[in-house]
């Protein structure tokens, strides 16, 4: 019912959108280098929808280097959430695991917009955001499989990953929690005064969070430059959007803050609407950017994703909206790479993300000793005693 309602509605529409909507100016058309700053003018699949604001321009200028940089990061992107999809089978990574591949448009343009100064926080579907933000894959594999090498030092696991000098937060376990977090990170920028703002990510499930609003509300009220983005990718826990929400229009979801509703599927719409967001939030306060985007995976792998959806619809959205295939398509429309040169791309990832699965395999687990390290702040101590050392005393300061 929640996707036949869906695929048989106009909200169809919504979902899958021809790539032939992707436009870019025909007089551009001449052949590139994939490695110069020409500039090359795109524009939006299709408009920004605003609330209480007005839209940017769809007109994105972009460069040969930048789109082969988003074709290669989405790419490893996606390879790596394949390979995590195969790991957890095996039983290599326990525990929960959520991949984001068909999502990687919005890490991929989001971090086009702004800096490693400016804060990322998100949810449990966290594994792209820490690639984004500069990890690695070995980093990322170790922390999955629980190796003493990951971001986390094995401790997080998929749904913890973190990258403090990157500016990202973590992926955080409890729904929503982490948008009330980043509004605190928004706090000490503006406390700082150093320019920057926080992208606060949630899923269309957390949306009906009441502590969101609660983190909205006092964001509101102290113009802290926090931008909470909803990533729409139309389903919960087994459950349809409109099944869960009387409202789904989550970008209009502030009232009294603005919002913007983008093409989660675009990069360059992301790009644009995150920049946009971050001008307004360091002058006005926050502001809400729902993604219009779609997971091809279950919520996790405990969910197939494919009882409360059709197969129908899952390939129609990769064939007509996917996000690595419109900029495929701009690279070969603008002659900056081949067919083959594209396919040997994927090849070279591939390779790497075989390899560093391989030196994760290698890397140790945490001693367990590891598990009273990083619970307590310094100045706190914890100690285990007694004849089995299974008696833990906390040591206050």
């Amino acid at each position: 019912m929640a996707l036949s309602h869906i695929a048989s509605s106009s909200s169809r529409s919504a979902l899958v959108k021809p790539l032939a909507a992707l436009s870019s100016s025909p007089s551009l058309r001449r052949p590139f280098s994939s490695a110069d700053d020409s500039t090359i003018t795109v524009e939006t699949s299709v408009p920004f929808t605003a609330h209480k604001c007005d839209p940017p321009s769809r007109t994105v200028e972009t460069t040969p280097k930048e789109l082969m940089t988003f074709f290669r990061d989405m790419a490893k992107m996606r390879r790596m959430e394949i390979a995590a999809d195969s790991l957890y089978k095996s039983k290599l990574i326990r525990g929960f695991c959520h991949l984001y591949d068909g999502q990687e448009a919005v890490t991929v343009g989001m971090e086009a917009a702004i800096t490693k100064k400016d804060c990322i926080i998100t949810a449990y579907r966290d594994h792209c955001t820490f690639i984004g933000r500069g990890g690695t894959l070995l980093e990322a594999f170790s922390e999955l499989m629980g190796r003493k090498g990951g971001c986390s030092r094995g401790k997080g696991g998929s749904m913890h990953f973190y990258r403090k000098e990157g500016g990202f937060y973590g992926g955080h376990g409890i729904v929503g929690a982490q948008v009330p977090l980043g509004c605190g990170l928004a706090f000490a920028q503006k406390y700082s005064k150093d320019d920057t703002v926080t992208f606060a990510l949630y899923g269309d499930g957390a949306a009906n969070q009441g502590q969101l609003f609660e983190a909205l509300n006092i964001s509101a009220l102290l113009d802290l430059p926090s931008i909470l983005v909803c990533e729409n990718n139309h389903y919960g826990m087994g459950t349809a959007e409109w099944r869960a929400a009387k409202s789904p229009a989550y970008y209009k979801r502030g009232d009294y803050a603005p919002g913007l509703k983008v093409d989660g599927m675009d990069a360059f719409a992301v790009k644009q609407a995150c920049k946009f967001a971050k001008e307004h939030a360091l002058k006005n306060g926050p502001i809400i950017l729902e993604m219009d985007t779609y997971r091809y995976h279950g919520h996790s792998m405990s969910d197939p994703g494919s009882t409360y959806r059709t197969r129908d619809e899952i390939s129609g959205v990769r064939q007509e909206r996917d996000p690595i295939e419109r900029i495929r398509k701009l690279i070969l429309t603008h002659d900056l790479a081949t067919e083959k040169e594209l396919k040997d791309i994927e090849k070279e990832i591939r390779k790497d993300v075989d390899e560093a699965i391989a030196k994760a395999k290698e890397c140790p687990m945490p001693d367990p000793s590891e598990l009273f390290t990083n619970v307590y702040a310094k100045g706190y101590g914890v100690e285990a005693f007694g004849a089995d050392r299974k008696e833990v005393r906390v040591a206050l300061p």
